[in-house]
């Protein structure tokens, strides 16, 4: 049964989110990541949460766009759906104790030749209706069909790379036999082919795989620490594709490709090896603010 365009538009209703600082927290400390803005609860103005922290609490909005979404589909179909795309403009990190709130969207499908392509949107505002986040969540359905017209999701532009460069630094990173488990519950993230062996056998998966959010996550902390002073409050975009599966335990090697000053800001260039050298991220964009 194919993947259907018609319901490109749906949207659900607000779902509501508490964030604490020991949820932020737990979060840094899953990707390894210690700065003390993440830690340091004595920090005259709090502490800040990591800029990817938002697919924590758009993880059950996300739940419940690909449940519609998926309506049509076998169960057979529906399992071959893989996060393909993720982008993140950040409008503020968010700084807790907050209480937010996350809107979701189907907002475009497509025919891709592995198969259909669909894009989520979620928009998150604090409790005064104030922008905090908006991501553009891209899954790719394998070898299903869509039925009716394409209906291309219209996401912002990012700056290319226009030249072949040297990379400016290859950051190892290890990745311990626990990270998924540790990521899944510090993000409250539960996807059981990270963390049941039994269930990812069964999706054909080799073992247990990292998340990509994950992956990508560990990225941006080593690009903030490598490119940005250390200061997560100047990433104001965060873009990536993902690619080849990152098992444990290995090691990932973040590149950092280049960067260059554009009309939207410093861009970081990047992607993220997996212990084979395969690209678990590839056409990584990371903008900074001035």
């Amino acid at each position: 049964m194919p993947l259907d365009s018609s319901l490109v538009g749906t949207k659900l209703g607000s779902i509501a989110s508490e964030i604490d600082a020991r949820w932020a927290m737990a979060y840094a400390a899953s990707l390894g990541d210690s700065c003390p803005c993440y830690l340091d609860t004595r920090r005259p103005n709090g502490i800040v949460a990591h800029p990817m922290f938002a697919v924590c609490f758009e993880w059950p909005a996300a739940g419940s766009i690909r449940h519609r979404a998926r309506a049509t589909l076998s169960q057979d179909e529906a399992v071959r759906g893989v996060h393909a795309t993720h982008h993140t403009i950040v409008h503020r990190l968010v700084h807790p104790p907050e209480h937010l709130i996350t809107t979701a969207e189907l907002f475009g499908v497509e025919r891709r030749k592995p198969g259909a392509y669909e894009v989520a949107k979620f928009n998150t505002v604090d409790h005064r209706g104030a922008p905090v986040c908006t991501t553009y969540y891209g899954s790719l359905y394998r070898e299903v069909e869509l039925r009716g017209p394409d209906r291309h999701a219209e996401t912002p532009t990012l700056p290319t790379l226009t030249h072949p460069a040297t990379p400016r630094a290859e950051i190892r990173v290890p990745i311990t036999a626990g990270a998924a488990h540790v990521y899944t519950e510090c993000a409250r993230i539960w996807n059981p082919i990270h963390t049941d062996i039994a269930i990812a056998a069964k999706a054909g998966l080799p073992g247990l795989i990292l998340h990509g959010t994950a992956t990508l996550a560990m990225a941006v902390s080593r690009i903030i620490e490598a490119e940005a002073g250390g200061d997560p409050e100047r990433v104001a975009q965060i873009y990536g594709r993902f690619g080849a599966m990152v098992l444990m335990p290995s090691e990932i090697t973040v590149r950092i490709i280049t960067r260059e000053k554009t009309a939207a800001g410093d861009a970081i260039f990047f992607e993220t090896l997996n212990a084979d050298g395969g690209r678990a991220i590839r056409d990584g964009v990371m903008l900074l603010r001035s």
